[in-house]
């Protein structure tokens, strides 16, 4: 089973690329220690203050794929000086 997530990520107090991506790298590195998940920027990579971040997991059972994607939604939303403005979900 293999799960993919898709979360549209606005940075308000971004003022520059370099802000954004360093803000993103965070996110990315947290998310990969701690859920063992892929992680990329695939949208909206030349904007200041919106990304699109994809997140994907390979797991046996759906159940847990959503778990895990569950929870990757439940940390970037954690993170200060983030907006999360949609995200979806898919399993194939």
């Amino acid at each position: 089973m293999v799960g993919t997530l898709l979360i549209d990520i606005h940075f308000p107090e971004s003022s520059s690329l370099k802000a954004k991506r360093q803000h993103l790298r965070r996110i990315k590195d947290k998310l990969r220690n701690k859920l063992n998940v892929s992680v990329a920027e695939v949208g909206n990579n030349d904007l200041w203050q919106r990304t699109i971040m994809g997140v994907c997991v390979i797991a046996n059972e759906k159940r847990f794929a959503n778990e895990i994607l569950s929870k990757a939604v439940k940390q970037v939303s954690e993170e200060n000086g983030i907006v999360i403005l949609n995200y979806s979900m898919e399993f194939y």
